[in-house]
């Protein structure tokens, strides 16, 4: 899994032939955040926190916690004060499909939460959710120990059992990227070239 610790979410994306990458609507609240680590999952009741607490209790050090929040966004699933239980606990990062409120107080944690947003309302507390269970996240089907890999761009689900061909492929396709850029980057003619070529090779 440590090979995702420093793979932008792009080419993991493109190892994935496209797929699996959550809805635009789930952001990093810190433009600069890189997360990765093995999904925990939490299928949340609406606006409440509880199972989002036991999911953070459960989850080992490294986790990323998975909410399924059901996009509610009337009511926050964690503040700062739950985060910082998460970050003291050794989680790498948090995805919620919902939003969270304390939103300076997060970014100075300086511990990676993706969401949709913030709201000033607390989470109601009246009702359970489960744990470590198959969520949809994003519109992507999660797997507790998927791997997740998120940064500015979004955030991108690889199943466990893809792990090591997925990770290949993204540094391959880094590989690429940079030898393109160094073969025509920062040239007029060369970048004329490269337009030429890819619209010879392709355009019907």
């Amino acid at each position: 899994m440590e090979e995702f610790a420093n793979l932008p979410t792009t080419p993991v994306s493109d190892g994935l032939d496209g797929k699996n990458h959550m809805d635009i609507g789930i952001k990093p609240l810190s433009d600069d955040w890189h997360m990765y680590g093995r999904a925990f999952t939490v299928d949340a009741p609406a606006g409440e926190n509880i199972s989002v607490l036991e999911g953070i209790y459960n989850a080992k050090p490294g986790d990323v916690l998975v909410v399924d929040g059901k996009r509610w966004t009337a009511n926050a699933l964690a503040g700062d004060f739950v985060i910082g239980l998460a970050k003291t606990l050794g989680l790498h990062g948090i995805v919620i499909d919902g939003v969270t409120r304390d939103i300076e107080d997060i970014r100075e944690l300086e511990f990676p939460v993706f969401t949709r947003g913030t709201t000033t309302a607390a989470s109601k507390k009246t009702k359970e959710g489960k744990v470590n269970v198959p969520v949809t996240v994003g519109g992507v089907e999660v797997n507790p120990g998927d791997i997740v890999v998120g940064d500015v761009d979004g955030v991108v689900i690889v199943p466990a059992d893809q792990a090591s061909e997925v990770a290949e492929k993204a540094k391959a396709r880094i590989e690429k990227d940079e030898k393109r850029e160094a073969d025509y980057g920062g040239s007029k003619e060369k970048a004329k070239e490269y337009i030429e070529n890819f619209l010879r090779n392709n355009k019907k």
